[in-house]
């Protein structure tokens, strides 16, 4: 499989991975920029992938615009999961709504909660889980290899973008004209949530900007 992959370009792997498993490959876009080449190449070939973001709640408002103005570009549907509410009220009642701010282990919970959680059950009944992971992002990264087991979801993880550069998203997206963040010119490289999210720096590391406050992985679970 790792051989095939390896030599298809975008589409054609993302093609080839709809065709070997009907109706059990999925995509989860966080609307960051290489996500939004992954759901370029699936909506424009109309490849049979489902498309689902996460919604914890918390995203920016220039993150819900894009969502809009992808779905209106290429006419199709991203799926949205949102937290359990019991969960989040929770969470609120007890520990208040910025909890994540006082540890690491609150920050977890918060994000396992409003992220995690949620995917377990995007990813019900999948057997392949695209994601847009690049390897330069982060050092937990550097080993992730394009076509690998999860064994904390139990599918097959396909990363077709992990050796491409920062330089060959930004190309693709402006070649094929894809619609991005605008945060992403005001420095924000790495979007997630509103809270959880600053603007970098132009010497400091892309994911600088995620959970600016901690000394940690810089991970929130989602790809252990």
């Amino acid at each position: 499989m790792l051989d095939i992959l390896e030599k298809y370009s975008l589409a054609e792997s993302l093609s080839y991975l709809a065709g070997k498993y009907p109706s059990k490959v999925v995509f989860s876009t966080s609307l960051g920029q290489e996500d939004q080449v992954i759901t370029d190449a699936i909506f424009k070939n109309k490849i049979d992938i489902k498309v689902f973001s996460l919604d914890t709640g918390r995203l920016f408002q220039e993150t819900y615009e894009l969502i809009d103005r992808t779905r209106s570009k290429y006419k199709q549907n991203i799926d949205i999961y949102f937290p359990n509410t019991e969960k989040v009220q929770q969470i609120l009642t007890q520990k208040g709504a910025n909890s994540f701010y006082e540890s690491i282990e609150n920050r977890k919970e918060c994000c396992f909660i409003r992220k995690i959680d949620p995917l377990k059950r995007a990813l019900s009944g999948a057997e392949v889980w695209i994601t847009g992971l690049r390897a330069e992002q982060s050092e937990n990264r550097n080993d992730m290899k394009i076509w690998e087991w999860d064994e904390g979801n139990k599918v097959w993880k396909f990363n077709p973008l992990i050796n491409w550069t920062h330089k060959d998203v930004l190309k693709y997206i402006t070649v094929n004209k894809v619609p991005d963040n605008p945060l992403h010119r005001k420095g924000f490289i790495s979007i997630g949530c509103q809270p959880c999210t600053r603007a970098i720096d132009p010497d400091e590391h892309p994911r600088a900007g995620r959970w600016w406050w901690e000394e940690s992985k810089k991970e929130c679970g989602l790809h252990a």
